[in-house]
C-alpha cells in the first residue's frame, strides 16, 4: 500500500507539471521527514552523487555533441554515406540510419543525433518523394541509436547508479545497437521497395564518392579515437569524452572553419542548460532513490516479485509493460534512475546479469524517446520538420514496433550483449 501511495504522489506531481527533478528530490525529502529520518540525509545523498567523477563525461560528451552539431558535421556525414549507398531501395532511409548510428557513435545522445541527421535528412528524404509519416518516424527512432551506440550518456548514469563497468556497458551496447541499426535497414529498403515513396537515383561517381567521404573523413576519425581510447584502457570514458570535446574543436574550428565563436557559445550555453537538467534529475533521483530504500519498497517489491513471478521470461514481460506505461510520463534518464535501483535487486535474484539487464533497459528507455506525450525526440523531430506532433507519433509505430522485436531478441539470444565485453 506504501508504495502504491507513494507512486501515486509522483504521478500527481508529474500531472500538475512539477519539473521531475524537483517531483523526486521534493517527494524523497517529504518520504525523509515523514518516516522520522533525518532530512540531513538529502544533501548529503545529493552531494555523494554530485562529486562522482564519472558524470563529468555527460557534460563534456554534450558539449562535443553540440559543437559537431553547430559545426554542420551531420551534413557531411550524411553525404559522404549517401553518396555510397543512395542509389540502393530506399537508399536515402539507409544513408539516414547509417549517418544516426555514426553520429551516435560520437556524441552519446539521443537528442543530438536526432537533430544533426534530421535537419540534413528530412528536407532531402520529402524533396525525393519519401513519405512524410514514414520520414519522421525513421528520424525520430533512428536518433534513439544515440543512446544505446556506444559511447551513451544512459549507460554511464546507469553504471554510476548500480556500480557496473561503464566500459562493460558500452561494449555489451555494440552488439544490440548493431542489430537495431540493421533491422531499421532492413525494414526501410521493404518498405521503400514495396510501398512506394521513394524516387530512384544513380549511383554517385567515384569522384563524388572520394570527395565527400574525404570531407567526412575527420568525422569518422573522431568517432574512432572515442571508441578508441576506451575499449583499449587508454582513457577511462570521462577522459575519452574530454579528447573528443578537444578533437571536435579542432575538426569544426581549424580542419572545416563551419565553428565561429557565435556558434561555440550557443553550443557551450545549450550544453551548460541540458547538462545542469540532468544532474538536478540525477540529483532529485538520489533523494527519492534513498527514501524509497530507507522505505524497504525495492526490498519489498523483490519479495512480491519472488512470491507471484517465479519465471525470468514473466519478469521481463511484467517489466517491458511497466516501463512502457511509464515512458508515457516520464523522459529517458529519469526512468533509469528511479525503475533501476527499484527492480534490478529483483533482476539478480531471478538470475540477470546486471550488464546485460542495463542494455535491456536502455533499449526499453529507447521507447521512451519515441513514445508520446514526453518522448523528447517526437518533439526534436517535430521542430526540425515544422510538422504535427501526431504525424510524428503515427510514424514512429513500425519503429517502436521493430525495438520490441529486438528486446525479445536480446532476451533469447543473451550474447547479443554479453559476447564482447566478457567472451571476446
Amino acid at each position: 500500500m506504501t508504495t502504491l501511495l507513494i507512486l501515486a504522489a509522483l504521478f500527481a506531481l508529474l500531472l500538475i507539471r512539477v519539473p521531475v527533478a524537483f517531483s523526486l528530490g521534493g517527494l524523497g525529502l517529504a518520504l525523509l521527514i515523514f518516516g522520522g529520518f533525518s532530512p540531513l540525509m538529502a544533501p548529503q545523498a545529493i552531494l555523494s552523487t554530485l562529486d562522482g567523477f564519472i558524470l563529468l563525461a555527460v557534460p563534456l560528451f554534450l558539449l562535443m555533441s553540440n559543437i559537431l552539431l553547430k559545426g554542420g558535421v551531420g551534413r557531411d556525414l550524411f553525404a559522404a554515406v549517401h553518396a555510397w549507398v543512395g542509389h540502393w531501395p530506399g537508399g536515402l532511409a539507409v544513408a539516414t540510419i547509417v549517418s544516426c548510428a555514426i553520429f551516435a557513435a560520437i556524441s552519446g545522445s539521443s537528442v543530438a543525433t536526432a537533430a544533426t541527421i534530421g535537419t540534413v535528412a528530412i528536407p532531402e528524404m520529402i524533396q525525393r518523394g519519401y513519405e512524410r509519416k514514414f520520414v519522421y518516424g525513421l528520424l525520430a527512432a533512428g536518433g534513439t541509436l544515440g543512446i544505446l551506440i556506444p559511447p551513451s550518456i544512459p549507460m554511464i548514469v546507469y553504471g554510476f547508479v548500480t556500480e557496473q563497468s561503464v566500459i562493460a556497458l558500452f561494449l555489451a551496447g555494440i552488439g544490440p545497437g548493431l542489430l537495431l541499426v540493421v533491422v531499421f535497414i532492413g525494414f526501410s529498403m521493404i518498405y521503400a521497395r514495396w510501398f512506394g515513396g521513394y524516387t530512384p537515383e544513380p549511383a554517385s561517381s567515384t569522384r563524388e564518392r572520394i570527395d565527400s567521404t574525404v570531407r567526412a573523413l575527420p568525422s569518422i576519425a573522431l568517432a574512432l579515437i572515442v571508441i578508441g581510447v576506451i575499449y583499449t584502457g587508454v582513457a577511462t570514458p570521462t577522459e575519452a569524452a574530454a579528447i573528443g570535446f578537444a578533437v571536435a574543436l579542432l575538426i569544426t574550428g581549424l580542419f572545416l572553419r563551419t565553428l565561429t565563436l557565435k556558434t561555440f557559445t550557443e553550443a557551450a550555453l545549450e550544453s551548460m542548460v541540458t547538462t545542469v537538467a540532468i544532474l538536478l534529475i540525477v540529483a532529485g533521483a538520489k533523494v527519492f532513490g534513498k527514501a524509497i530504500t530507507l522505505y524497504r519498497i525495492p526490498q519489498d517489491i523483490s519479495v512480491f516479485i519472488g512470491q507471484n513471478i517465479d519465471t525470468p521470461l514473466a519478469f521481463i514481460l511484467v517489466v517491458s509493460v511497466v516501463l512502457l506505461i511509464m515512458g508515457l510520463v516520464f523522459e529517458a534518464l529519469s526512468m533509469v534512475l528511479i525503475m533501476t535501483p527499484v527492480l534490478l535487486p529483483a533482476a539478480l535474484t531471478l538470475g540477470f546479469d546486471p550488464i546485460w539487464f542495463g542494455v535491456y533497459m536502455v533499449v526499453m528507455v529507447e521507447c521512451a524517446l519515441i513514445t508520446p506525450p514526453v518522448g523528447l525526440n517526437l518533439y526534436v523531430i517535430q521542430s526540425v520538420a515544422r510538422a504535427r506532433l501526431s504525424e510524428v507519433s503515427r510514424g514512429v509505430l513500425p519503429f517502436l514496433l521493430l525495438m520490441l522485436i529486438t528486446v525479445a531478441i536480446l532476451y533469447v539470444w543473451t550474447d547479443l550483449a554479453l559476447y564482447i565485453p566478457f567472451k571476446l
